[in-house]
């Protein structure tokens, strides 16, 4: 299990409202085409023959869509932020949004999110206050984590109760509904670990 940052930057500030709501994020440039069969030469390749980038340039890129493509995994976590809360999701499989591919700076590079918590952005502790001060698009922390209870360990444990954690209010009850009905059929999956995940999240959504 790993946990990343996504950084939003330009047209994509303004979208925490449909990431949440539409349980997806995303990261990379869409007019490179669909990357999920693409292994991190086959999207260097990519990104070169398209022209858009060069030397530094293209590494940055490459970074991106390779951490978020092939380097993130079903059931890693994932924050984004704006400028006064953070928002902590569990991350589903890498899919491609062909609607989104002519835009640049658009969401066709998506991952599937079932968001979980958010949290003020001045009460999280130290570690995540770096992990999202990182210049790179995706970032993935490097320290270790807990086996249980995420959202507990993101908080800064100095924190006054005014600070306490919370669920994110934007998402609908339809949303929800739809979520826990996602992590109910998880329950069965011959995916021992899977099904570890999926009561644990319901656990903590009944809490």
């Amino acid at each position: 299990m790993n946990l990343f940052a996504v950084k939003l930057e330009g047209t994509r500030c303004g979208l925490i409202k449909s990431f949440l709501e539409d349980n997806y994020v995303c990261a990379g440039d869409p007019v490179v085409g669909d990357l999920e069969t693409s292994g991190r030469e086959d999207i260097r390749s990519t990104l070169a023959a398209s022209g858009a980038y060069q030397e530094q340039e293209l590494e940055e890129a490459l970074s991106s869509l390779d951490a978020f493509v092939n380097v993130m995994q079903d059931g890693d976590y994932v924050l984004i932020a704006d400028e006064e809360w953070v928002y902590l999701g569990d991350l589903g499989d890498y899919f491609y949004d062909g609607r989104e591919e002519n835009m640049k700076g658009g969401t066709a590079h998506r991952r599937g999110v079932t968001w979980l918590k958010s949290l003020p952005r001045s009460g999280v502790n130290s570690a995540v206050q770096a992990l999202l001060a990182s210049d790179k698009e995706v970032t993935r922390y490097s320290g270790v984590l807990p086996a249980a209870r995420m959202d507990l360990w993101l908080a800064d444990s100095s924190a006054g109760d005014g600070e306490a954690v919370h669920s994110p209010a934007r998402v609908d009850e339809a949303t929800i509904a739809e979520a826990l009905a996602v992590l109910k059929a998880a329950l069965h999956s011959p995916d021992a670990e899977r099904r570890e995940r999926a009561a644990a999240a319901i656990l903590h959504y009944a809490r």
